[in-house]
């Protein structure tokens, strides 16, 4: 087994982080290039980058060397179009082997990738694909009946449509094109395309509270964070087995569900089904999975179907388990730890940040609840907000920071990283509005305890003012859940006479909890034992569902909506929204 150091922050540069990447040959960086090319033309061609497991059936591999062949088709097969670099491709997709292929073509071929949700229904996806000028959207028959012919005259960009797992032909479409005929169809072998570091490579959408969604804007350049903190906090070597269970629609089915384990060498799973608890333990033991990135909310629904399915399963080939999207308390911190007999090191980062900031790691003492510290090659500090919550300066206009321990601030990262966004696409301003100095402002609020440990306490936005102080929904939702009656819980600031707002839970119980009163009274009791009457909920309501993004956030402008009666809103991001799952024939 390969051996490792631990990475230090205070030896750390950015420049050795760049050195341990190829570059291209004739100069410049391309992440395609990075996680597949390289490969493929060396030790590692005959390793399988991709194991994909689909819904029923034998496995199916892909090596380095068969992936960067089908890659470099794609790329030219775009060149062929007449989509030449700067092109902008997306993909509707489930987990399945064409969206890596096309993610990865398109970054060889100098083009601008950008991943849809497979669930987004039609009005999303033409909103999506028109704010990024799409030119080429890669999807199945299916998902195009649904979800592109009934907006098609809405897309003044899209040129061309490819179609995967057949059926083009039946489509009254003159821009579709099957992907057999043309990329299984296109010659391969063409080298990555010469990009730049500041080439743009990824164009990511983020749903803002308000207004149209974000074009998140990320280069080449970002491929040595991915790289580092792959190395760094996931611990990936050559020849790992690694699953990464995010979604490929979202920024970190992106990240570390394609760039990062591929620029290690990894072997990475791909499984097109949705989260079922005996499958996925089946999965970690029958391929030896060694490194487990997922979500808290993947992790709670495991506990709530019980550890003893866990149990007829040999999970020993675990080293580390990642948590990532949300939060992970403590309670389902350990938990897991127990479940998988593995460390459990939860992270924190943002569609804008580009790859992790701040971690819990197998180098650092883990402390349950926290999100661990920065990463090497990141400065992390807290912003002083004043009691409306915004954001304090002194008098020469600079950000006042927060020097004292457990004090609440703005979580801010001193910018410059390699996978800092450059930009939301189109939105200058609202760019600008993100730094404070030489700050990016993350908009979570956090604390830092005596010896450099972050730890959630919610958004800026989400922040309950009650009674003059300053409450943050996830401390109450992480005391909440403490309790072994409740799996999740998420929490809100509701309008209050006397306190301004007061706090209100709500709470889904575990499968044999019954909602009674005596239950109800219990959770308050144990709430304002552990935090005290002044942030304790005033009032819990029991919920059969609580709703969550597709990256896994509890969605509590939308349970706070509903609570007030308020306009909802874009749920375009909302789980399980209309056209949730393609059909399976």
């Amino acid at each position: 087994m390969e051996e490792r150091t631990a990475t230090s922050a205070a030896t750390f540069s950015w420049d050795d982080a760049r050195a341990h990447l190829d570059g291209l040959p004739d100069g410049g960086l391309n992440i395609a290039h990075e996680a597949v090319e390289r490969h493929a033309n060396g030790p590692l061609a005959d390793t399988t980058a991709l194991r994909w497991l689909p819904r029923r059936g034998d496995p199916v591999d892909l090596t380095y060397g068969e992936l960067w062949t089908e890659t470099s088709r794609f790329a030219a097969a775009m060149a062929e179009l007449g989509h030449l670099g700067g092109h902008g491709v997306a993909t509707l997709l489930g987990r399945r082997p064409e969206l890596y292929v096309t993610a990865l073509g398109t970054l060889a071929g100098g083009g601008v990738y950008t991943p849809l949700f497979s669930a987004f229904g039609p009005d999303p996806v033409a909103m999506r694909l028109e704010l990024g000028r799409i030119g080429v959207l890669v999807t199945t028959a299916a998902f195009y009946r649904r979800k592109v012919a009934p907006v098609r005259d809405r897309l003044d960009h899209l040129r061309h449509v490819v179609i995967v797992g057949g059926g083009a032909a039946d489509l009254d479409d003159p821009t579709v094109v099957d992907w057999a005929d043309l990329v299984d169809a296109a010659p391969a072998g063409t080298p990555a395309r010469r990009t730049d570091p500041e080439a743009r490579a990824l164009l990511h959408f983020t749903s803002g509270t308000t207004g149209t969604p974000k074009g998140v804007v990320h280069v080449h350049e970002a491929v040595v964070a991915h790289a580092a903190t792959g190395r760094a906090v996931l611990d990936l070597r050559p020849g790992d087995v690694y699953w990464c269970t995010a979604d490929p629609g979202w920024v970190t089915g992106t990240s570390y569900g394609i760039v990062a384990p591929l620029v290690h060498g990894a072997t990475t799973i791909v499984d097109e089904a949705d989260l079922d608890a005996e499958r996925w333990y089946a999965t970690i033991a029958e391929q030896r999975v060694e490194v487990f990135y997922t979500a808290p909310t993947a992790l709670r629904m495991l506990t709530r179907v019980g550890a003893d399915v866990a149990k007829s399963f040999d999970l020993s080939s675990l080293r580390l388990v990642g948590s990532v999207g949300e939060p992970l308390d403590a309670e389902t911190l350990e938990w897991a730890r127990l479940v998988f007999g593995a460390p459990v090191l939860d992270t924190w980062w943002q569609t804008e940040t580009g790859a992790i900031m701040i971690a819990n790691r197998l180098d650092h003492p883990v402390r349950p609840g926290s999100m661990g510290v920065p990463v090497p090659g990141i400065t992390a500090g807290l912003l002083r907000l004043d009691p409306l919550g915004e954001l304090m300066v002194d008098a020469d206009g600079a950000p006042v920071e927060v020097t004292e321990a457990d004090e609440v601030g703005e979580l801010a990262l001193r910018s410059g990283w390699p996978s800092m966004f450059r930009g939301y696409l189109d939105q200058d301003e609202r760019y600008r509005r993100c730094f404070a100095g030489p700050w990016y402002r993350s908009g979570d609020l956090a604390r830092r305890d005596a010896d450099g440990y972050y730890w959630f306490v919610g958004r800026n936005n989400d922040l309950i003012k009650s009674s003059g102080h300053l409450i943050g929904p996830f401390e109450v939702e992480s005391a909440l859940t403490e309790h072994p009656s409740v799996v999740e819980a998420g929490v809100i600031g509701v309008p209050d006479e006397t306190m301004g707002e007061k706090v209100k839970a709500f709470v889904l119980l575990a499968a044999d909890a019954e909602p009674t009163e005596d239950l109800r009274r219990d959770l308050m009791g144990h709430a304002r034992a552990r935090l005290g009457p002044a942030v304790a909920p005033r009032e819990i309501e029991f919920s059969p569902e609580l709703p969550h993004t597709r990256s896994g956030k509890i969605m509590r402008r939308l349970l706070k909506a509903r609570e007030l009666g308020l306009e909802i809103g874009d749920l375009s991001m909302l789980e399980g929204a209309p056209g949730d799952a393609e059909a399976v024939t």
